[in-house]
């Protein structure tokens, strides 16, 4: 066997094998190697004796190396051999240029090892409910249950008996080759439309205004942070929730390094210390430390009221455009709507000031380092970046208008130095058939809750801790996964087709729901499921993925899945697979076509079927970031691309190398019917009524995002001791005179309430959050916050997330939790 030592590594023999990876994590997608050799070796201290050429010695400089125990790990392949494996940053990576965030430093303690008790949670087999017990199966068995019911239901009740909570990213869980596979099965061959995003109830874009309006929501690179004279950020905490693009491209240009933006601006254009506008209404992390790290005279922070974003917006907007700022050339040729846009629009500075809790001189500050023009006479860059606290506000559509129209008119987009971008979550990975459904798609929660549904399955994503109206939700789905249970109880010793038909039975007379989970562990989503299914991640299959400056990277196998774990795009070939054969056997040709394409061997077969097929000629109409060219692609070119890869849309393959596009719409031609962009009229209209009654009712607005440490609903993290350790429960800042006068102290246990449900968090006191409002982390295990929020959505079911109000009652202190947590201020003090 081996011995793990804590208090040294191992290093790589000079033959170790070296692979490309991304981190599995956040939409940087930083890159990184992997180092792979059998476990009895280690590489020697001399420089030609190691993988890596560096000299252990003596002295390795500062940052020439970033190497912790996390950062390694023993795996286990198939055919039972123990490798080590070491995951470093990639110093010649674009995006990170060598850092590595805490997220990125422990893909390799993540990965499946059957030492670890990360490795002991991760699902390795099929596996079915007996309805009192769960047993290992195969996956012919498995897959034989699911089709049998799944035509059954399609039978007899079509396809929107069908539902499915479904990822549409990339990274760890994602990627093309798996957005295909699942689109391909589920729009073309199943058919249905009642299908919902992995953090929203509905099939749709969380960016559906901006693509209205003409404008991509990824457009340009992140060197054009570097480039630009002004950073605008809006609802987004870039230190925490980006870690690396902050770091490597924000500072570099918030610093004074300029050089680069010599090489694309014009003749006699003046170059500015660049500044940055923060728009957050707490003084998060990020905030504290651009304080400290370029000085406060260059920091403006705005901390708006809850949910007035609109109207800062259309404020900045109306004093721009009352000033002269605006660009009227670029209006008048590019653009539709101004006017009218502008008339919805028009906010006073005493209006903003007064909805937005923001003071007049500080709207006009924002607007003169964002807007007004240079002493050379240009308009300044300045670069938008924008995220959950826009994405999930008051009404995601009007939010995102109000924002893209203060864009347009000062000709922020196409630029260099410029761009109004998401900041992103985790990566993008999108590559679907055309969704069968119309706009706004079903609101697929609320059918669930009201009885409708047949069969539900959980692909890849956690509904149960990641979606608004959690606790009805939750409650209802495990109602009629029950009934369900309760049948199979009375079922022994049946094949597939016998439990299809019980189970059959079950939902369609009895209001039952068969709930199917696929992923990586059996998550809080598995309490109701009835079949759980393994699937493969990042390093147990080669994946594709775009980060958000569009570069698409390939992620290389370099280790084998637990058990008989699958990557998604093949589960879902089984199915299809198994579905064509039994609509052949029966003679119905015509279903069976449906299911046809899917004869698939490797994750490489399903990415080749989809995202290369992009845009030609004999392909479907692919939803894909490939663009015409996108066939250029092959996986060997990507793997000589390295961790730089290639920004989509691909221009071209010449001389070895793939040629990608660095930002979009310098040309001025945007993605609308007339290639101009669209202004969109977006007045303030206050609060929709169902969360102003909450705001009315209880006494604390709870802000809600992301930590640092803690990755999404911390499906990892929540196995990992030295992370669930410093967060046992979900931490929930508040202001000490608040705690003071409700008798709360560090550490205590809360529960928060309203009309919508409960939830748990840890009280951490914190003097830089206002008095009426706290912070808790979004989406933790055991702390749901989704159970706190309304079930209003916009008019494209996008939630409104930020959006909830409660009371706080103390529970107590568990000591064990208490004693061994750190309550030190997480602000650079």
């Amino acid at each position: 066997m081996f011995e793990h030592k804590s208090d040294r590594i191992a290093l790589p023999p000079a033959n170790a094998e070296k692979t490309q990876t991304c981190c599995h994590f956040c939409i940087v997608g930083c890159g990184y190697h992997v180092y792979k050799w059998p476990v009895d070796q280690e590489g020697g201290l001399a420089p030609h004796q190691n993988a890596l050429g560096l000299d252990f010695r003596k002295q390795i400089p500062p940052m020439q190396v970033t190497m912790t125990q996390s950062m390694t790990n023993v795996v286990q392949d198939d055919d039972g051999s123990y490798h080590r494996i070491m995951i470093l940053p990639d110093k010649d990576c674009e995006v990170n240029g060598g850092l590595s965030s805490t997220r990125g430093g422990q893909m390799a303690s993540i990965m499946y090892s059957p030492q670890t008790p990360v490795g002991s949670k991760r699902v390795k087999y099929p596996r079915v409910s007996t309805g009192d017990e769960w047993r290992d199966t195969t996956w012919e068995d498995a897959i034989g249950l699911y089709s049998h019911l799944a035509k059954r239901i399609l039978d007899d009740a079509g396809p929107d008996q069908l539902m499915f909570n479904l990822f549409d990213h990339g990274g760890a869980g994602g990627g093309f080759e798996n957005t295909w596979g699942t689109g391909k099965l589920i729009f073309t061959g199943l058919g249905t439309k009642m299908v919902r995003i992995h953090n929203r109830p509905a099939y749709n874009s969380e960016c559906h205004a901006t693509r209205d309006m003409g404008i991509g929501e990824l457009n340009n690179s992140y060197a054009d942070a570097r480039m630009a004279d002004c950073i605008f950020s809006v609802g987004a905490n870039a230190y925490e929730s980006q870690t690396n693009y902050f770091l490597n491209h924000w500072l570099v240009g918030l610093t004074g390094h300029v050089d680069s933006k010599r090489a694309v601006y014009e003749d006699g254009e003046t170059i500015r210390q660049t500044r940055v506008v923060l728009i957050d209404p707490r003084r998060s992390l990020t905030v504290a430390l651009l304080e400290e790290a370029v000085g406060k005279e260059n920091v403006l922070h705005l901390d708006v009221e809850p949910g007035t974003d609109t109207a800062l917006f259309n404020g900045l907007l109306t004093y721009v455009v009352d000033q002269g700022w605006h660009d009227k050339g670029f209006i008048e040729a590019h653009t539709t709507g101004f006017d009218d846009a502008v008339r919805a629009n028009r906010t006073s500075l005493d209006e903003a000031s007064r909805i937005t809790g923001i003071s007049q001189d500080n709207i006009i500050k924002a607007a003169e380092w964002a807007y007004k023009p240079k002493e050379s006479g240009h308009s300044p860059r300045t670069m938008h970046g924008y995220e959950k606290g826009v994405i999930w506000g008051n009404d995601n559509y009007r939010i995102q208008s109000s924002l893209v129209d203060l864009v347009l008119a000062t000709h922020n987009v196409g630029r260099r130095g410029t761009g109004v971008v998401r900041m992103g979550g985790h990566q993008e990975g999108y590559c679907r058939p055309p969704f069968p459904g119309g706009r706004p798609a079903p609101y697929v929660d609320r059918e669930i809750i009201q009885g409708n549904g047949q069969m539900l399955t959980a692909w890849a994503c956690n509904a149960f801790q990641t979606t608004l109206n959690a606790e009805q939700y939750r409650n209802e789905v495990l109602r009629r996964s029950d009934i369900v249970k309760q049948a199979l109880r009375k079922v022994r010793g049946a094949g597939p087709e016998k439990r299809a038909e019980v189970i059959h039975k079950a939902v369609k007379e009895d209001g039952g729901l068969f709930v199917t989970v696929i992923d990586l562990y059996a998550t809080k989503f598995a309490e109701a499921a009835h079949m759980v299914l393994p699937a493969a991640h990042t390093g147990e299959m080669n994946l594709t993925s775009m980060n958000g400056e569009r570069r698409l990277r390939l992620s290389e196998r370099f280790m084998d899945p637990p058990g008989t774990a699958q990557p998604d795009c093949l589960i879902a070939a089984d199915m299809a697979n198994a579905l064509r054969k039994l609509y052949e056997a029966e003679g119905n040709t015509e279903m069976a076509r449906r299911f046809e394409g899917f004869d698939w061997k490797t994750e490489e077969d399903a990415y080749n079927d989809g995202f290369r097929r992009a845009g030609q000629p004999d392909a479907p109409v692919i939803h894909s970031q490939g663009g015409p060219t996108g066939h250029l692609a092959t996986y060997d070119r990507l793997r000589a691309a390295g961790n730089n890869g290639v920004q989509l849309p691909i221009k071209e393959y010449k001389n070895g190398e793939l040629i990608g596009t660095e930002m979009l719409y310098t040309d001025k031609k945007f993605d609308t019917d007339d290639g101009r962009a669209h202004f969109l009229p977006a007045p303030w209209n206050g609060f929709p009524e169902m969360v102003e009654e909450q705001r009315r009712k209880y006494r604390f607005w709870i802000n809600n995002g992301r930590t640092n440490q803690i990755w999404q609903s911390a499906y990892h993290d929540q196995h990992v001791e030295f992370r669930r350790g410093r967060y046992p429960v979900a931490p929930l800042e508040i202001n000490p005179e608040d705690a003071k006068d409700l008798g709360i102290e560090s550490g205590d246990l809360l529960e928060l309430f309203n009309d919508y449900g409960a939830t748990t968090a840890m009280a951490y006191p914190e003097p830089d959050i206002k008095k009426g409002q706290v912070f808790m982390m979004a989406m933790y295990f055991n702390s749901v916050m989704g159970d706190l929020v309304t079930p209003w959505t916009d008019r494209n079911h996008i939630p409104y997330y930020k959006g909830t109000w409660a009371d706080i009652r103390r529970i107590g202190k568990i000591d064990d939790y208490a004693d061994k947590v750190s309550f030190k201020r997480r602000r650079y003090v």
